[in-house]
């Protein structure tokens, strides 16, 4: 799942170095925080948040195919 959302992210950004995917265990299941380089915050958040909501419904698709749960929360 991690690997995933690394590989989303850093296609979507102009700095994929500074992608950072941070992993733990929340309710219920895992969570996993996106950061991104200040200037690349809109390319994942997208307007009116639509392609953030995209990444965690596909993030949501991918779990429950696995059987489990996942969150992504996208952190400054």
């Amino acid at each position: 799942m991690k690997e995933l959302l690394t590989y989303i992210a850093r296609n979507l950004v102009d700095h994929p170095d500074a992608v950072e995917v941070t992993e733990h265990p929340g309710d219920g299941g895992t969570v996993l925080e996106l950061r991104v380089a200040p200037e690349d915050m809109g390319k994942v958040i997208g307007r009116q948040g639509r392609i953030a909501k995209e990444i965690r419904a596909l993030m949501r698709a991918v779990a429950q195919r696995q059987g489990t749960k996942v969150s992504v929360e996208i952190v400054d």
